[in-house]
């Protein structure tokens, strides 16, 4: 069973075989996969699950993958998601235009699949540190994300498991301002039934708990726009 803070993978390869070979390795290895076989879907998949990482083919049927990590690297929403292009291209001058477009990383097909899984952990360890048990600290705040321990001032502190999820998003991301509708995918999901005022009331109850005694407030509400954790007054 996938646990619900695992990084999500978004695999786009239009073989089937190659693909479910690596729907089951990363599956194995504890991640979140979802999957689409050509480049108009690779889009659309992209923007509704907002994964965080995407291992993206660069043939593929309709629109090729160079064109998909274009349009994704161009748009606010999807522009910070790493990218590990897998191609058969193996030509510097293709390699370059791949990095270039604003791929983060690149694999010549035939790759080793251990060698592709430890170059996700590596862009992971970056951009979702909590999903491969790194300790996160901002501040005086500290996450021991393996154990899920939180302290702040190395004191104890207590917290509900939607709390704990969504201190470790603010954490990830210290200082990016998160709209309640991020939150909500973030943290609840994209199927879970539940309204933007509920963003609120977790938010006000992490805020009680970590403010406990005194402490500064590091929960910034911006106006119009969500929550941010940040140090500045």
């Amino acid at each position: 069973m996938v646990a619900q803070d695992a990084a999500t993978i978004l695999i786009v390869e239009d073989e089937v075989a190659q693909l479910e070979t690596l729907r089951y390795n990363l599956e194995k290895e504890g991640f979140r996969v979802v999957t689409a076989e050509d480049g108009e879907e690779a889009v659309l998949v992209a923007n509704e699950e907002l994964p965080d990482l995407i291992v993206l083919d660069w043939m593929l049927p309709s629109v090729s993958g160079i064109d998909v990590c274009r349009r994704l690297k161009s748009a606010e929403p999807t522009a910070d998601i790493p990218v590990i292009m897998l191609t058969a291209r193996g030509e510097e001058s293709d390699r370059v235009r791949g990095l270039e477009t604003g791929a983060d990383d690149y694999m010549v097909k035939p790759y080793g699949v251990g060698e592709l899984i430890a170059r996700i952990r590596a862009r992971l360890r970056t951009t979702r540190p909590s999903a491969i048990g790194k300790t996160l600290a901002f501040e005086d705040i500290s996450i021991d994300t393996e154990q899920h321990r939180v302290t702040r001032d190395d004191k104890p502190l207590k917290l509900g498991p939607t709390e704990y999820r969504l201190l470790t998003v603010f954490m990830e991301r210290p200082k990016r301002v998160w709209s309640r509708d991020s939150l909500l995918d973030r943290v609840w999901g994209m199927d879970a039934d539940v309204d933007l005022r509920t963003v609120d009331v977790h938010v006000g109850r992490l805020r009680k708990v970590l403010n406990s005694g005194g402490a500064r407030d590091l929960i910034r509400t911006v106006r119009g726009a969500g929550y941010s954790l940040d140090s500045s007054d």
